[in-house]
């Protein structure tokens, strides 16, 4: 009959559709999924740094910064701009979740720790991003500071700006967030060397033989 469906060829249809993709899509990724060890050099992130990880999350940086240089046949202009050689899968083992990001508003970071390793930089960068890159669009993030009138107590972490950049009268701290927030940054480090090929990534380094 005209226009009548047949349930069974349906569901039948269905199914070999859900199988199908689950083969692509879960099974085939999975059986492709290798262990691969951190790199010897990699450390994992200290409490603090874990913490700062945090800040960098609930900010949203990850929308305007990205943490994957990409390999020079695709983007020649990422190794040009110094922003370090092609990230590995190895260079995020310490890293749950990925903040890879989508977008490069800004410059990735994935070496930033080694490109900038000032705390003091990174302070004044978060107060005040166009104190240190004129014409920047980088929001700045005053909440993570205390304007206090005097001098600095005790424990103090002191914000260094610029002198056209000082308030009178006024000492910029950074809270703990703050700090934190700056020590992850400081940590972004993949500038280490890695193995060229998958091959190589999924062998375990042997200790050499001793000399005879």
């Amino acid at each position: 009959m005209a226009g009548h469906i047949d349930e069974k060829k349906l569901v039948i249809g269905a199914l070999v559709i859900i199988a199908v993709s689950s083969l692509a899509l879960v099974i085939m990724p999975y059986v492709q999924l290798k262990h691969i060890e951190a790199p010897a050099a990699l450390k994992p992130y200290t409490d603090v740094q874990a913490k700062g990880r945090q800040v960098y999350m609930s900010l949203g940086c990850v929308y305007c910064h990205s943490q994957q240089p990409r390999d020079p046949k695709f983007a020649p202009a990422d190794e040009k701009r110094g922003w370090g050689r092609a990230s590995t899968a190895a260079d995020y083992a310490y890293d749950q979740v990925h903040l890879l990001g989508t977008m490069r508003t800004g410059p990735d970071l994935l070496n930033i720790g080694a490109r900038q390793p000032s705390q003091d930089w990174h302070l004044g960068h978060l107060y005040q991003p166009r104190a240190y890159m004129p014409g920047s669009i980088m929001p700045a993030f005053p909440f993570l500071f205390i304007e206090r009138k005097g001098a600095a107590k005790p424990g103090d972490v002191v914000v260094n700006l610029p002198p056209d950049y000082k308030k009178p009268g006024i000492t910029i701290v950074a809270t703990t967030d703050a700090v934190n927030l700056v020590e992850y940054l400081k940590s972004l480090d993949r500038t280490y060397p890695i193995k060229k090929t998958i091959a190589e990534s999924l062998t375990t380094d042997k200790p050499a033989a001793a000399a005879k």
